[in-house]
Formats: structure tokens, sequence, C-alpha cells
């Protein structure tokens, strides 16, 4: 688990304050880090390209292109196309031209593209023509490119038109929250935090938000010989007018470990699996529920809030626009909710957090997912999507191992079952939130198979093989 920040120019101050850098240290640094990435990638005559812009982060970019000049047989070139506004990128420019490395006018055919434009301080979206030609121009080249901090074109805030669009991002001193919204995970490409010559532990500071990563996850192994099924809790698992969504649910939750798994019905229904028990009530020893998979309109509210009861619940899907969510998350209870962003924007509508479009909701995850827990702190929030969303507090997990290879129905069923699970085997709502969907995400990307072809039922029988 790593600390997310929204900016890091505090990080690079307290660097200069606390540990004796300056700012031309850490950029001397910045260009080591992308410099060990081009060569370690690249044979000697690669010909290198740096489009730097008139700021700092241009400025990282003429530095690297000195430093590539010492390695034997490359060829950087620099190009220029606003000069340069900083008293660094002048004394780089400098440099260079003392050592004759070329400035050429124009974008041109290269093995590496190096997008050195706009850094981390960009706080608008771009829409200037000269930067729009010169970032169609970066992208139309079929060379390998890396982005220098952030790809070029992408703000602060997460807004961006016509953006760089990478192979590889070097982003300097720790990760930015920017880096892992949705949109961006298209142009940003494999993300890589270049080190500027301090230990991790030094430069990092206090965060509400942090990335996940797979050594993050804690499975249900069972280390216990002396067990049994009450051993590994009990989720029931609410059935409505569409039958199937449930059942996914209720496999993943077996799958995924649970000792039992009943399923709450009206009326029975004919030949349920037999792998399930299929009852009319929650059945005494039930930890944890799973509501609206399918739910549709076979239950009223009153019906749903008896059987839930005061046992912890996992509200998906239908349940999502139903006033007992309301109530429940109003109540404190650590509820946990699992949205796509169109459940989402319902959600934020019934909570009378505002009107939003599904469009906004995705230009928004990660403010929005904070307004909503900062209201109801209690709440554990699952914000499906190409980077996950968990959110908690004032607290933020971003699981960035999603694929499309998830985009499916059927595969949030499969969600809200292993948290149900989990829950009902011992962890915390707030943990189970988080080791299902690293687990989700995970098992998704072990899948050999056509990445248009995984079914949930192929995602549920991945379970079985993580470790």
């Amino acid at each position: 688990m790593v600390a997310l920040y929204e900016s890091v120019e505090h990080l690079d101050k307290r660097a200069v304050e606390s540990f004796f850098m300056s700012e031309e240290l850490l950029m001397e640094h910045a260009a080591l880090a992308m410099k060990r990435e081009i060569i370690s990638r690249f044979p000697s005559g690669a010909k290198v390209l740096i489009v730097s812009g008139s700021g700092n982060n241009g400025a990282d970019g003429l530095a690297l292109a000195r430093l590539l000049a010492m390695e034997k047989g490359f060829l950087p070139s620099v190009y220029l196309p606003f000069g340069t506004s900083t008293w660094l990128g002048s004394k780089q420019l400098e440099r260079l031209k003392a050592l004759g490395i070329e400035s050429v006018g124009e974008i041109r055919e290269c093995d590496v593209l190096v997008d050195a434009l706009f850094g981390s301080g960009f706080k608008r979206k771009l829409e200037d023509e000269g930067a729009t030609v010169i970032l169609s121009a970066m992208n139309s080249l079929r060379a390998f490119k890396i982005a220098c901090d952030i790809p070029s074109g992408v703000s602060v805030d997460g807004s961006f038109g016509i953006t760089a669009k990478v192979d590889l991002t070097v982003t300097m001193g720790a990760p930015k929250l920017v880096l892992f919204t949705d949109r961006i995970k298209d142009f940003a490409g494999r993300i890589i935090v270049g080190d500027l010559g301090l230990p991790k532990e030094a430069f990092a500071a206090h965060s509400d938000s942090f990335l996940l990563e797979r050594s993050d996850m804690k499975l249900p192994l069972r280390n216990v010989q002396d067990s049994h099924k009450g051993s590994y809790g009990h989720l029931a698992v609410v059935m409505g007018d569409k039958p199937g969504a449930a059942l996914l649910s209720a496999f993943a939750s077996m799958r995924f470990g649970a000792g039992l798994t009943t399923v709450i019905t009206k009326s029975r229904v004919q030949q349920l699996p037999p792998d399930l028990i299929q009852v009319r009530r929650p059945l005494a020893g039930t930890l944890a529920i799973a509501v609206g998979m399918g739910l549709g309109e076979a239950y009223v509210d009153e019906e749903i809030t008896a059987m839930i009861a005061d046992l912890p619940v996992v509200i998906d899907a239908d349940a999502l626009y139903r006033p007992f969510t309301l109530d429940l998350i109003k109540s404190g209870r650590n509820v946990v909710l699992t949205p796509h962003p169109k459940e989402f924007a319902a959600l934020l509508r019934l909570c009378d957090l505002g009107e939003y479009t599904i469009e906004e909701v995705q230009e928004n995850r990660l403010a929005l997912s904070l307004t909503f827990s900062n209201t109801f702190p209690n709440a554990i929030l699952i914000l499906k999507g190409a980077n996950v969303i968990v959110a908690n507090g004032r607290r933020r997990f971003l699981n960035p191992l999603g694929s499309p290879v998830l985009a499916k129905g059927g595969s949030g069923d499969v969600l809200s079952g292993m948290v149900g699970s989990l829950i009902a085997q011992g962890y915390s709502p707030l943990e189970a939130a988080i080791n299902a969907s690293l687990a989700h995400t995970i098992a998704a990307s072990n899948f050999k198979g056509a990445n248009y072809s995984m079914t949930p039922s192929d995602l549920i029988e991945e379970l079985r093989y993580l470790a």
C-alpha cells in the first residue's frame, strides 16, 4: 500500500528545507530516473526526441538530454516549442548549447519520444491551439513514448482535452492521485515512481489516499485444522426478480470461503443448484447479508429492513435506488455499497448529494467518492471502474488492477458475493471491501482466455487459483 498525493509541492519543499536538497539537485535526479528507464529498454544508437515545455518540467527534459549524451551511441535532441521561462530551464539550455546537443524545430521521427511539455503543476484543461497541434503530432508518432511526471494535457483536477498518450509515465518523488483516475488509464501507460535522491520514507508525508498493490491482498486461507463450516461464517443472499444475479453472488461467496451460503427466496425456486440452501428468511447464525443483485420489486422496503435487522449488509444494484438504503446509511451502520457509475449517480441523488450524469461521475470520481464518504463516514463505498475506489470516511484506497476483462454483466454480482463472504468470515467491512476488490481484479487478470470472453462463472472459477 503506497500513499497517494494530490500534489507533491509540499514534499519537494520539505526536501529542500529539511534534507538540504536543492531544486536543481531534485531536477537532476528526475532526469536520472527517466534516463534509467530509457537505457534499460533501448540499445545504444536509439534516437531520442525530448519535447520540452517552458517550465521546470521542460527543464527536467533538458537535463535528460545532457545525461543521455553521456551514454555511448545515444542521439538525444530537443524540441522547445515555447522556449524556456524559468531560471533552471535557461541554465539547462545553456549546458546543452555548450555541449552542442541538437535543438530541432519540429516533431520528427525517433525511437523514443519524451513528453516533458507540462508537469503536475498544470492546473487547467488544455485548450491552447499550438499545444494541441504539438500533442497531436506527438501522438501520431510510432515511437515508444515516455511522460515526464504526468502525460501533458492532464490537469491536476483530472480534467483534460487532448492528451499525450504514452507507454510509460515516470512520475517524480511520489505517485499522484490524478494518475489513477479512470479516464487517464488509457493515456498514462505503465506508471513508475522515479526517486529524487531521498529514501521513500523521507520523501513521504501524511496522506488519506492510498494505492493498493497485489501484495496487500489477504486471502481467507484456512490455517486451523480443528474447524467446521460454522468456523467460516454464513452469508445470506436475497434473491429477487432476476435469480441469476443472486446465484452468481451466492456461488462467489462459496468459492471465496464462506462456510455456508443460503439464498433467501419468497417462493421455492425449482432446480436450485444443490450447493445452495434455499430459505424464506435469514437462519439463526447468519453473520452477513447481501441484497440488491437482481432484486427488482420482489420485496418491499419493510420486508428487506426486517430481514437485515442488525446484520452487516452488502448493498448492490437495484437496492442502491431504494429508500431503505438511505435509512441504513443514515443510521450509521457499516454498510458496504458497491455501485457502478450509473448506480453511484442514483445513490448520490437518493442521498440528496446532487444530480450527476454518468459522464460527470466518471470525470469527478475522486471528488464525489470523498463527498459521499465524508457525509456518511461509517459507510464503505466500492465505486467500480477501471481503477476501483474504496472510500471510508476521509480515506480512499485505489485499486489500479482493474481491466476491461471485467466489463461484462454479472461481474459486479460476483464482487458483492465476495465482499459478503469475507464479512461473514470475520473481516471488518472495510477489510472485506479492500480484499474482495483486489481478489476480484487479480482473478480477472489471471484469466487465460481472450479478454472479451470471460463470463462471471469463469471469474468465480478463477478465485480457486488465487494464492
